[in-house]
Protein backbone atom coordinates (compact mmCIF):
# COMPACT_ATOMS: atom_id res chain seq x y z
CA UNK A 1 0.00 0.00 0.00
CA UNK A 2 1.50 3.43 -0.70
CA UNK A 3 2.70 5.66 2.26
CA UNK A 4 0.28 7.84 3.32
CA UNK A 5 2.29 9.91 6.17
CA UNK A 6 3.00 13.41 4.95
CA UNK A 7 7.04 13.08 4.72
CA UNK A 8 9.59 11.84 3.03
CA UNK A 9 10.74 9.06 5.76
CA UNK A 10 12.53 5.11 4.82
CA UNK A 11 9.28 4.13 3.80
CA UNK A 12 8.16 6.80 1.52
CA UNK A 13 11.60 6.38 -0.35
CA UNK A 14 10.95 2.99 -0.74
CA UNK A 15 7.62 3.32 -2.24
CA UNK A 16 8.60 5.82 -4.48
CA UNK A 17 11.07 3.27 -6.16
CA UNK A 18 9.04 0.70 -6.05
CA UNK A 19 6.25 2.97 -7.97
CA UNK A 20 8.09 4.69 -10.21
CA UNK A 21 9.12 1.39 -11.17
CA UNK A 22 5.81 -0.02 -11.58
CA UNK A 23 5.05 3.49 -13.54
CA UNK A 24 7.67 3.22 -15.65
CA UNK A 25 7.39 -0.58 -16.75
CA UNK A 26 3.70 0.53 -17.74
CA UNK A 27 4.35 3.96 -19.69
CA UNK A 28 8.25 2.21 -20.92
CA UNK A 29 6.85 1.61 -24.81
CA UNK A 30 4.89 5.30 -24.82
CA UNK A 31 8.08 7.24 -23.88
CA UNK A 32 9.90 5.51 -26.15
CA UNK A 33 7.98 6.17 -28.81
CA UNK A 34 7.83 10.09 -28.30
CA UNK A 35 11.97 10.12 -28.24
CA UNK A 36 12.84 11.99 -30.94
CA UNK A 37 15.89 14.18 -29.00
CA UNK A 38 18.90 13.73 -28.76
CA UNK A 39 18.81 10.83 -31.18
CA UNK A 40 15.37 9.16 -32.32
CA UNK A 41 16.32 6.00 -31.18
CA UNK A 42 13.59 4.80 -29.55
CA UNK A 43 14.69 3.99 -25.92
CA UNK A 44 14.55 6.46 -23.22
CA UNK A 45 11.37 5.24 -21.83
CA UNK A 46 13.11 1.84 -21.90
CA UNK A 47 16.95 3.78 -19.99
CA UNK A 48 15.04 5.03 -17.49
CA UNK A 49 12.86 1.69 -16.42
CA UNK A 50 16.55 0.18 -16.04
CA UNK A 51 18.01 3.08 -14.31
CA UNK A 52 15.02 3.02 -11.58
CA UNK A 53 15.24 -0.53 -11.85
CA UNK A 54 18.53 -0.14 -10.40
CA UNK A 55 17.91 2.26 -7.89
CA UNK A 56 15.32 -0.09 -6.61
CA UNK A 57 16.91 -3.11 -6.10
CA UNK A 58 19.79 -1.09 -4.20
CA UNK A 59 16.75 0.15 -1.84
CA UNK A 60 15.63 -3.31 -1.28
CA UNK A 61 18.79 -4.52 -0.34
CA UNK A 62 19.28 -2.28 2.51
CA UNK A 63 15.90 -3.65 3.41
CA UNK A 64 17.04 -6.79 3.38
CA UNK A 65 19.91 -6.55 5.03
CA UNK A 66 18.14 -5.49 8.50
CA UNK A 67 15.34 -8.61 7.92
CA UNK A 68 17.54 -10.37 10.38
CA UNK A 69 18.13 -7.78 12.80
CA UNK A 70 15.59 -5.89 14.98
CA UNK A 71 16.43 -2.77 13.92
CA UNK A 72 15.33 -0.81 10.02
CA UNK A 73 16.93 1.35 7.91
CA UNK A 74 17.20 5.04 8.73
CA UNK A 75 16.61 7.57 6.03
CA UNK A 76 20.05 8.72 5.04
CA UNK A 77 20.76 4.48 4.08
CA UNK A 78 17.81 4.07 1.62
CA UNK A 79 18.06 7.97 -0.34
CA UNK A 80 21.68 7.19 -0.19
CA UNK A 81 21.24 3.47 -2.01
CA UNK A 82 18.33 4.99 -4.54
CA UNK A 83 21.36 7.22 -5.39
CA UNK A 84 23.89 4.86 -5.76
CA UNK A 85 21.85 2.48 -7.71
CA UNK A 86 20.81 4.69 -10.33
CA UNK A 87 24.27 5.77 -11.04
CA UNK A 88 25.56 2.43 -11.25
CA UNK A 89 22.90 1.22 -12.93
CA UNK A 90 21.85 4.51 -15.43
CA UNK A 91 21.59 3.99 -18.88
CA UNK A 92 21.41 6.42 -21.47
CA UNK A 93 21.23 9.78 -21.87
CA UNK A 94 18.02 10.07 -19.87
CA UNK A 95 18.86 7.20 -17.41
CA UNK A 96 22.21 9.58 -16.08
CA UNK A 97 20.39 12.65 -15.88
CA UNK A 98 17.94 11.46 -13.76
CA UNK A 99 20.47 9.60 -12.06
CA UNK A 100 22.00 13.13 -10.83
CA UNK A 101 18.82 14.15 -10.04
CA UNK A 102 18.47 11.17 -7.52
CA UNK A 103 21.71 12.06 -6.30
CA UNK A 104 20.97 15.66 -5.64
CA UNK A 105 17.87 15.22 -3.88
CA UNK A 106 19.90 12.22 -1.55
CA UNK A 107 22.41 14.82 -0.57
CA UNK A 108 19.40 17.24 1.19
CA UNK A 109 17.03 14.42 2.59
CA UNK A 110 19.60 12.26 3.95
CA UNK A 111 19.97 15.34 6.35
CA UNK A 112 15.90 15.22 6.64
CA UNK A 113 12.42 14.47 5.74
CA UNK A 114 10.17 17.06 6.27
CA UNK A 115 8.71 19.53 3.54
CA UNK A 116 11.58 21.99 3.78
CA UNK A 117 14.26 19.03 3.02
CA UNK A 118 12.45 18.24 -0.04
CA UNK A 119 12.04 21.56 -1.14
CA UNK A 120 15.17 22.06 -1.05
CA UNK A 121 16.13 18.76 -2.41
CA UNK A 122 14.70 19.57 -5.71
CA UNK A 123 16.13 22.80 -6.44
CA UNK A 124 19.40 20.93 -5.27
CA UNK A 125 18.74 17.84 -8.18
CA UNK A 126 17.93 20.77 -10.94
CA UNK A 127 21.22 22.52 -10.04
CA UNK A 128 22.64 19.06 -9.96
CA UNK A 129 21.76 17.75 -13.41
CA UNK A 130 22.49 20.65 -15.41
CA UNK A 131 25.97 20.91 -13.72
CA UNK A 132 26.16 17.29 -15.22
CA UNK A 133 25.73 18.16 -18.47
CA UNK A 134 28.38 19.55 -20.70
CA UNK A 135 25.99 21.54 -23.12
CA UNK A 136 22.44 21.99 -21.34
CA UNK A 137 19.37 22.20 -23.80
CA UNK A 138 16.24 24.09 -22.99
CA UNK A 139 12.88 21.81 -23.62
CA UNK A 140 14.68 18.71 -22.19
CA UNK A 141 14.52 16.58 -18.94
CA UNK A 142 16.42 19.92 -17.24
CA UNK A 143 14.10 22.64 -17.99
CA UNK A 144 11.05 20.02 -16.38
CA UNK A 145 13.22 19.90 -13.61
CA UNK A 146 14.22 23.35 -13.25
CA UNK A 147 10.04 23.92 -13.50
CA UNK A 148 9.49 21.53 -10.64
CA UNK A 149 12.05 23.32 -7.94
CA UNK A 150 11.15 26.08 -8.74
CA UNK A 151 7.20 24.98 -8.49
CA UNK A 152 7.92 23.44 -5.03
CA UNK A 153 10.40 26.26 -4.17
CA UNK A 154 7.19 28.91 -4.39
CA UNK A 155 4.57 26.91 -1.96
CA UNK A 156 3.76 28.47 1.43
CA UNK A 157 6.04 27.61 4.31
CA UNK A 158 3.41 25.73 5.85
CA UNK A 159 2.72 23.54 3.09
CA UNK A 160 3.19 19.28 4.00
CA UNK A 161 5.34 17.42 2.15
CA UNK A 162 2.47 16.18 -0.20
CA UNK A 163 1.60 19.91 -1.00
CA UNK A 164 5.13 20.79 -2.43
CA UNK A 165 5.34 17.03 -4.33
CA UNK A 166 1.99 17.94 -5.99
CA UNK A 167 3.34 21.33 -6.81
CA UNK A 168 6.78 20.04 -8.13
CA UNK A 169 4.83 17.33 -9.99
CA UNK A 170 2.38 20.17 -11.53
CA UNK A 171 4.91 22.51 -12.23
CA UNK A 172 6.90 19.62 -14.40
CA UNK A 173 3.42 18.61 -16.23
CA UNK A 174 3.62 22.37 -17.56
CA UNK A 175 6.41 22.76 -18.25
CA UNK A 176 7.02 19.27 -20.28
CA UNK A 177 3.75 20.37 -22.40
CA UNK A 178 5.24 23.41 -23.21
CA UNK A 179 8.59 21.42 -24.87
CA UNK A 180 7.56 21.75 -28.28
CA UNK A 181 7.55 25.67 -28.00
CA UNK A 182 11.22 25.34 -27.08
CA UNK A 183 13.03 22.94 -28.78
CA UNK A 184 12.59 22.30 -32.65
CA UNK A 185 13.11 19.10 -33.24
CA UNK A 186 10.59 18.36 -30.84
CA UNK A 187 7.83 20.67 -32.81
CA UNK A 188 8.47 19.03 -35.71
CA UNK A 189 7.36 15.74 -34.50
CA UNK A 190 4.31 16.84 -32.33
CA UNK A 191 6.26 15.37 -29.44
CA UNK A 192 6.75 16.40 -25.85
CA UNK A 193 10.51 15.21 -24.64
CA UNK A 194 10.27 12.01 -23.72
CA UNK A 195 12.86 12.45 -21.02
CA UNK A 196 10.75 15.08 -19.09
CA UNK A 197 8.01 12.78 -19.69
CA UNK A 198 9.79 10.57 -17.59
CA UNK A 199 10.55 12.91 -14.82
CA UNK A 200 7.06 13.70 -15.10
CA UNK A 201 6.04 10.12 -14.13
CA UNK A 202 8.43 9.87 -11.21
CA UNK A 203 7.08 13.15 -9.61
CA UNK A 204 4.08 11.00 -9.92
CA UNK A 205 5.15 8.39 -8.37
CA UNK A 206 6.40 10.55 -5.74
CA UNK A 207 3.00 12.19 -4.91
CA UNK A 208 1.34 8.77 -4.71
CA UNK A 209 4.36 7.73 -1.84
CA UNK A 210 3.75 11.14 -0.09
CA UNK A 211 -0.18 11.42 -0.11
CA UNK A 212 -1.19 7.88 -0.72
CA UNK A 213 -3.15 9.10 -4.02
CA UNK A 214 -1.38 8.53 -7.75
CA UNK A 215 -1.62 12.21 -9.82
CA UNK A 216 -4.34 12.25 -12.84
CA UNK A 217 -2.05 10.32 -15.71
CA UNK A 218 -0.77 12.51 -18.05
CA UNK A 219 -1.47 11.72 -22.06
CA UNK A 220 1.60 10.68 -23.99
CA UNK A 221 1.35 12.24 -27.89
CA UNK A 222 2.51 9.62 -29.73
CA UNK A 223 4.68 11.63 -32.56
CA UNK A 224 4.31 12.35 -36.29
CA UNK A 225 4.70 9.71 -38.72
CA UNK A 226 6.82 9.17 -40.72
CA UNK A 227 8.97 11.60 -38.45
CA UNK A 228 10.64 14.18 -40.25
CA UNK A 229 14.28 13.57 -41.88
CA UNK A 230 15.75 16.30 -39.66
CA UNK A 231 13.77 15.13 -36.72
CA UNK A 232 16.86 14.54 -34.37
CA UNK A 233 20.00 16.62 -33.74
CA UNK A 234 22.23 13.32 -33.39
CA UNK A 235 20.63 11.30 -35.56
CA UNK A 236 22.62 8.18 -36.77
CA UNK A 237 23.28 9.97 -40.08
CA UNK A 238 24.41 12.97 -39.13
CA UNK A 239 25.71 12.95 -35.86
CA UNK A 240 28.03 10.77 -34.01
CA UNK A 241 27.61 6.70 -34.47
CA UNK A 242 28.31 5.79 -31.09
CA UNK A 243 26.82 5.85 -27.32
CA UNK A 244 30.14 4.85 -25.23
CA UNK A 245 29.05 4.71 -21.18
CA UNK A 246 31.15 3.45 -18.01
CA UNK A 247 31.10 3.63 -14.68
CA UNK A 248 34.70 5.31 -13.98
CA UNK A 249 36.93 5.49 -10.39
CA UNK A 250 38.47 8.50 -10.60
CA UNK A 251 39.86 11.74 -8.71
CA UNK A 252 37.69 15.10 -9.09
CA UNK A 253 40.38 16.59 -10.93
CA UNK A 254 40.73 13.62 -13.12
CA UNK A 255 37.22 13.83 -13.90
CA UNK A 256 37.25 17.81 -15.10
CA UNK A 257 40.00 17.06 -17.02
CA UNK A 258 38.12 14.36 -18.96
CA UNK A 259 34.62 16.37 -19.14
CA UNK A 260 37.30 18.66 -21.74
CA UNK A 261 39.03 15.59 -23.78
CA UNK A 262 35.42 14.06 -24.25
CA UNK A 263 33.39 17.03 -25.27
CA UNK A 264 36.38 17.50 -28.18
CA UNK A 265 35.29 14.06 -28.81
CA UNK A 266 31.29 14.64 -29.19
CA UNK A 267 28.76 15.39 -28.06
CA UNK A 268 25.53 14.69 -25.65
CA UNK A 269 28.21 14.68 -22.98
CA UNK A 270 27.10 13.92 -19.46
CA UNK A 271 29.21 12.67 -16.36
CA UNK A 272 27.54 12.59 -13.31
CA UNK A 273 28.24 10.82 -9.67
CA UNK A 274 31.30 12.17 -6.88
CA UNK A 275 33.31 10.66 -4.21
CA UNK A 276 35.10 8.63 -6.42
CA UNK A 277 32.34 7.50 -8.63
CA UNK A 278 30.66 8.55 -12.14
CA UNK A 279 29.05 7.35 -14.57
CA UNK A 280 30.44 8.75 -18.14
CA UNK A 281 27.96 8.97 -20.90
CA UNK A 282 29.15 10.60 -24.62
CA UNK A 283 28.31 10.06 -28.15
CA UNK A 284 31.62 10.18 -30.25
CA UNK A 285 32.32 8.47 -33.69
CA UNK A 286 35.18 7.32 -32.12
CA UNK A 287 34.25 5.10 -29.39
CA UNK A 288 37.90 3.45 -28.55
CA UNK A 289 39.27 6.63 -28.03
CA UNK A 290 36.25 7.65 -25.27
CA UNK A 291 37.52 4.73 -23.76
CA UNK A 292 41.19 6.02 -23.59
CA UNK A 293 40.30 9.12 -21.69
CA UNK A 294 38.65 7.25 -18.99
CA UNK A 295 41.77 4.84 -18.48
CA UNK A 296 43.64 7.83 -18.45
CA UNK A 297 41.21 9.85 -15.87
CA UNK A 298 40.89 6.25 -13.90
CA UNK A 299 39.49 2.71 -13.71
CA UNK A 300 36.65 2.55 -16.55
CA UNK A 301 34.69 -0.40 -16.21
CA UNK A 302 30.74 -1.66 -17.26
CA UNK A 303 31.71 -0.25 -20.44
CA UNK A 304 28.61 -0.06 -23.13
CA UNK A 305 29.32 0.63 -26.64
CA UNK A 306 26.14 0.99 -28.44
CA UNK A 307 26.40 1.68 -32.60
CA UNK A 308 23.17 4.11 -33.37
CA UNK A 309 21.21 2.27 -36.18
CA UNK A 310 23.29 -0.53 -36.83
CA UNK A 311 22.26 -4.38 -35.63
CA UNK A 312 24.53 -5.53 -33.05
CA UNK A 313 26.36 -8.94 -33.97
CA UNK A 314 27.80 -11.38 -31.18
CA UNK A 315 31.49 -11.54 -30.87
CA UNK A 316 31.44 -15.46 -31.36
CA UNK A 317 31.02 -18.07 -33.95
CA UNK A 318 27.81 -18.58 -35.86
CA UNK A 319 24.50 -17.84 -33.78
CA UNK A 320 21.97 -20.63 -34.21
CA UNK A 321 18.98 -19.07 -35.99
CA UNK A 322 16.49 -19.40 -32.83
CA UNK A 323 16.40 -20.14 -28.74
CA UNK A 324 13.96 -20.05 -25.97
CA UNK A 325 14.72 -18.21 -22.78
CA UNK A 326 12.55 -19.38 -19.94
CA UNK A 327 12.28 -18.02 -15.99
CA UNK A 328 12.16 -21.23 -13.64
CA UNK A 329 11.19 -21.66 -10.31
CA UNK A 330 12.99 -24.65 -9.48
CA UNK A 331 16.04 -26.66 -10.27
CA UNK A 332 13.83 -29.07 -11.12
CA UNK A 333 12.52 -27.19 -13.99
CA UNK A 334 15.62 -25.50 -14.36
CA UNK A 335 16.92 -28.95 -15.69
CA UNK A 336 13.51 -30.18 -17.52
CA UNK A 337 13.91 -26.64 -19.83
CA UNK A 338 17.37 -27.38 -20.55
CA UNK A 339 17.04 -30.99 -21.45
CA UNK A 340 14.23 -29.47 -24.16
CA UNK A 341 16.93 -26.90 -25.45
CA UNK A 342 16.21 -23.76 -23.67
CA UNK A 343 18.14 -21.36 -21.71
CA UNK A 344 16.83 -20.76 -18.11
CA UNK A 345 17.13 -18.17 -15.37
CA UNK A 346 16.24 -19.27 -11.75
CA UNK A 347 13.69 -17.32 -10.40
CA UNK A 348 15.00 -17.92 -6.43
CA UNK A 349 12.52 -17.52 -3.49
CA UNK A 350 11.87 -13.75 -2.93
CA UNK A 351 14.78 -12.99 -5.90
CA UNK A 352 13.07 -11.91 -8.69
CA UNK A 353 15.48 -11.85 -11.92
CA UNK A 354 16.23 -8.12 -12.87
CA UNK A 355 16.23 -6.99 -16.45
CA UNK A 356 19.90 -7.48 -16.94
CA UNK A 357 19.73 -11.22 -16.07
CA UNK A 358 17.20 -11.80 -18.91
CA UNK A 359 19.42 -9.69 -20.75
CA UNK A 360 22.54 -11.80 -20.06
CA UNK A 361 20.28 -15.12 -20.48
CA UNK A 362 19.55 -13.97 -24.25
CA UNK A 363 23.04 -13.20 -25.03
CA UNK A 364 24.28 -16.98 -23.28
CA UNK A 365 21.50 -17.90 -25.75
CA UNK A 366 23.81 -16.91 -29.07
CA UNK A 367 20.57 -16.56 -31.87
CA UNK A 368 19.56 -14.46 -33.93
CA UNK A 369 15.87 -15.36 -32.68
CA UNK A 370 14.69 -15.47 -28.68
CA UNK A 371 11.27 -16.50 -27.38
CA UNK A 372 11.19 -15.13 -23.81
CA UNK A 373 8.76 -17.14 -21.40
CA UNK A 374 9.06 -14.72 -18.15
CA UNK A 375 6.53 -17.14 -16.44
CA UNK A 376 5.68 -14.90 -13.51
CA UNK A 377 3.01 -11.73 -14.21
CA UNK A 378 4.97 -9.39 -11.67
CA UNK A 379 8.07 -9.70 -14.40
CA UNK A 380 5.89 -8.33 -17.49
CA UNK A 381 7.67 -5.18 -17.32
CA UNK A 382 10.98 -6.64 -16.19
CA UNK A 383 11.18 -8.89 -19.15
CA UNK A 384 9.34 -6.39 -21.51
CA UNK A 385 12.54 -4.25 -20.85
CA UNK A 386 15.00 -6.84 -21.06
CA UNK A 387 13.36 -7.08 -24.89
CA UNK A 388 13.40 -4.27 -25.38
CA UNK A 389 17.50 -4.16 -24.96
CA UNK A 390 18.20 -7.06 -26.58
CA UNK A 391 16.61 -5.92 -29.74
CA UNK A 392 18.89 -2.62 -29.27
CA UNK A 393 21.64 -5.29 -29.71
CA UNK A 394 19.96 -7.03 -32.75
CA UNK A 395 18.39 -9.95 -31.33
CA UNK A 396 15.00 -10.37 -32.66
CA UNK A 397 13.13 -11.13 -29.27
CA UNK A 398 9.21 -12.00 -28.93
CA UNK A 399 8.19 -11.81 -25.81
CA UNK A 400 5.02 -14.65 -24.77
CA UNK A 401 3.46 -13.03 -21.50
CA UNK A 402 3.10 -16.11 -19.26
CA UNK A 403 2.18 -15.85 -16.21
CA UNK A 404 3.35 -19.18 -14.23
CA UNK A 405 5.94 -21.92 -15.15
CA UNK A 406 3.14 -23.85 -16.39
CA UNK A 407 2.25 -21.90 -18.94
CA UNK A 408 5.88 -22.21 -19.94
CA UNK A 409 6.60 -25.81 -20.15
CA UNK A 410 3.01 -26.03 -22.51
CA UNK A 411 5.00 -23.52 -24.53
CA UNK A 412 8.16 -25.21 -24.66
CA UNK A 413 6.36 -28.77 -25.75
CA UNK A 414 5.26 -26.91 -28.77
CA UNK A 415 8.09 -25.05 -29.81
CA UNK A 416 9.59 -26.30 -33.19
CA UNK A 417 12.58 -24.00 -34.44
CA UNK A 418 12.39 -25.21 -37.71
CA UNK A 419 9.11 -23.35 -38.95
CA UNK A 420 9.18 -19.53 -39.28
CA UNK A 421 9.42 -17.24 -36.24
CA UNK A 422 6.08 -15.82 -36.49
CA UNK A 423 4.45 -19.26 -36.84
CA UNK A 424 6.41 -20.68 -33.75
CA UNK A 425 5.71 -17.80 -31.93
CA UNK A 426 1.62 -18.04 -32.23
CA UNK A 427 2.18 -21.90 -31.68
CA UNK A 428 4.22 -21.38 -28.20
CA UNK A 429 1.15 -18.17 -27.66
CA UNK A 430 -1.65 -20.58 -28.12
CA UNK A 431 -0.70 -23.42 -25.97
CA UNK A 432 -0.15 -20.74 -23.38
CA UNK A 433 -2.92 -18.87 -23.21
CA UNK A 434 -4.95 -21.93 -23.32
CA UNK A 435 -3.62 -23.27 -20.15
CA UNK A 436 -5.28 -22.59 -16.81
CA UNK A 437 -2.87 -22.11 -13.60
CA UNK A 438 -3.15 -22.55 -9.85
CA UNK A 439 -0.87 -22.93 -7.18
CA UNK A 440 -0.80 -24.03 -3.07
CA UNK A 441 0.12 -21.20 -0.59
CA UNK A 442 0.75 -21.61 2.79
CA UNK A 443 -1.39 -18.48 4.64
CA UNK A 444 1.51 -16.11 6.12
CA UNK A 445 -1.34 -14.53 8.20
CA UNK A 446 -5.06 -13.82 8.94
CA UNK A 447 -5.97 -11.85 5.95
CA UNK A 448 -9.39 -11.16 3.53
CA UNK A 449 -9.47 -13.19 0.13
CA UNK A 450 -11.75 -13.55 -2.47
CA UNK A 451 -12.19 -17.48 -0.91
CA UNK A 452 -13.48 -15.62 2.68
CA UNK A 453 -11.12 -14.62 5.63
CA UNK A 454 -7.70 -17.44 5.89
CA UNK A 455 -5.74 -17.83 9.34
CA UNK A 456 -2.43 -17.93 9.03
CA UNK A 457 -1.18 -21.97 8.46
CA UNK A 458 -4.22 -22.51 6.00
CA UNK A 459 -3.68 -23.95 2.20
CA UNK A 460 -4.74 -21.46 0.23
CA UNK A 461 -5.36 -22.56 -3.64
CA UNK A 462 -4.45 -19.91 -5.83
CA UNK A 463 -6.33 -20.01 -9.88
CA UNK A 464 -5.09 -17.89 -12.60
CA UNK A 465 -3.77 -15.78 -9.64
CA UNK A 466 -6.64 -15.78 -7.20
CA UNK A 467 -7.27 -17.39 -4.20
CA UNK A 468 -10.40 -19.85 -4.76
CA UNK A 469 -10.09 -22.65 -1.98
CA UNK A 470 -8.87 -21.97 1.88
CA UNK A 471 -7.82 -25.88 3.06
CA UNK A 472 -6.51 -27.00 6.20
CA UNK A 473 -3.77 -29.64 4.07
CA UNK A 474 -2.21 -30.10 1.18
CA UNK A 475 -4.21 -33.19 -0.40
CA UNK A 476 -7.23 -31.70 0.46
CA UNK A 477 -6.67 -28.20 -1.03
CA UNK A 478 -5.30 -29.54 -4.23
CA UNK A 479 -8.14 -32.22 -4.97
CA UNK A 480 -10.70 -28.71 -3.90
CA UNK A 481 -8.53 -26.73 -6.84
CA UNK A 482 -8.23 -29.81 -9.78
CA UNK A 483 -11.93 -30.12 -9.56
CA UNK A 484 -12.82 -26.22 -10.02
CA UNK A 485 -10.32 -26.00 -13.06
CA UNK A 486 -11.47 -29.38 -14.42
CA UNK A 487 -15.09 -28.40 -14.28
CA UNK A 488 -14.49 -26.34 -17.02
CA UNK A 489 -12.87 -28.80 -19.57
CA UNK A 490 -9.55 -30.31 -19.60
CA UNK A 491 -6.92 -32.73 -21.56
CA UNK A 492 -3.77 -32.76 -19.63
CA UNK A 493 -3.05 -32.06 -16.16
CA UNK A 494 0.54 -31.12 -15.47
CA UNK A 495 1.37 -30.98 -11.66
CA UNK A 496 5.01 -29.88 -10.43
CA UNK A 497 5.66 -30.71 -7.06
CA UNK A 498 7.99 -28.82 -4.44
CA UNK A 499 11.16 -30.27 -2.69
CA UNK A 500 9.33 -31.12 0.47
CA UNK A 501 6.11 -32.48 -1.45
CA UNK A 502 6.23 -36.46 -1.20
CA UNK A 503 5.57 -38.29 -4.31
CA UNK A 504 2.66 -39.99 -2.82
CA UNK A 505 0.59 -36.53 -3.30
CA UNK A 506 1.03 -37.14 -7.03
CA UNK A 507 0.32 -40.62 -6.65
CA UNK A 508 -3.21 -39.57 -5.00
CA UNK A 509 -4.02 -36.76 -7.60
CA UNK A 510 -3.47 -38.96 -10.52
CA UNK A 511 -5.90 -41.48 -9.53
CA UNK A 512 -8.17 -38.70 -8.38
CA UNK A 513 -7.90 -37.18 -11.94
CA UNK A 514 -8.60 -40.95 -13.78
CA UNK A 515 -11.29 -41.61 -11.64
CA UNK A 516 -13.44 -38.71 -11.81
CA UNK A 517 -12.28 -37.30 -15.28
CA UNK A 518 -12.58 -39.36 -18.57
CA UNK A 519 -9.47 -39.04 -21.31
CA UNK A 520 -8.10 -36.33 -19.52
CA UNK A 521 -4.07 -37.32 -18.95
CA UNK A 522 -1.46 -36.32 -15.96
CA UNK A 523 2.10 -35.62 -16.14
CA UNK A 524 4.26 -35.12 -13.13
CA UNK A 525 7.56 -33.06 -13.09
CA UNK A 526 9.67 -32.04 -9.85
CA UNK A 527 10.44 -28.79 -9.54
CA UNK A 528 12.68 -28.73 -6.68
CA UNK A 529 13.36 -26.19 -4.17
CA UNK A 530 9.89 -23.51 -5.01
CA UNK A 531 7.93 -21.20 -3.47
CA UNK A 532 5.04 -23.08 -3.90
CA UNK A 533 4.93 -27.04 -2.63
CA UNK A 534 2.91 -27.81 -6.06
CA UNK A 535 2.16 -25.99 -9.23
CA UNK A 536 -1.07 -27.20 -11.70
CA UNK A 537 -1.53 -26.48 -14.99
CA UNK A 538 -5.00 -27.94 -17.16
CA UNK A 539 -4.63 -27.41 -20.83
Amino acid sequence: MPQTADEMDTVAVRTWCSLALEALGREREAIDAINVYPVADGDTGTNLYLTVESANQAVEAVFAAHETGTTVPVAADVVRAMAHGALIGARGNSGTILAQLLRGMAGVLAGGHDADHLRRALTSAAAAARQAVAHPVEGTVLTVATAAAEAAGSTADDAGTAAVARAAYEGARTALEATPGQLAVLGRAGVVDAGGRGLVTVLGALVEAVSGRAPERTHVAAPALPLPDDCAVADAAGGPAFEVIYLLEATDGAVDRLRTRLDGLGDSLVVVGGDGLWNVHVHVDDAGAAVEAGVEAGRPYRIRITHFGADRVHPHAEPVQRAVVVVVPGDGLRGLCKEAGATTVLARPGEPPASGELVDAIRRAHAREVVLLPNDAELRHTAAAAAEQARAEGVRVALIPTRAAVQGIAALAVHEPDRSFDEDVVAMTAAAGATRYAELAVAERQSWTMAGICQAGDILGLIDGDVAVIGEDVPETARNVLDRMLAAGGELVTLVLGEDVPDSLADALEEHVREGYLAVDTVVYRGGHQCAPLLIGVE
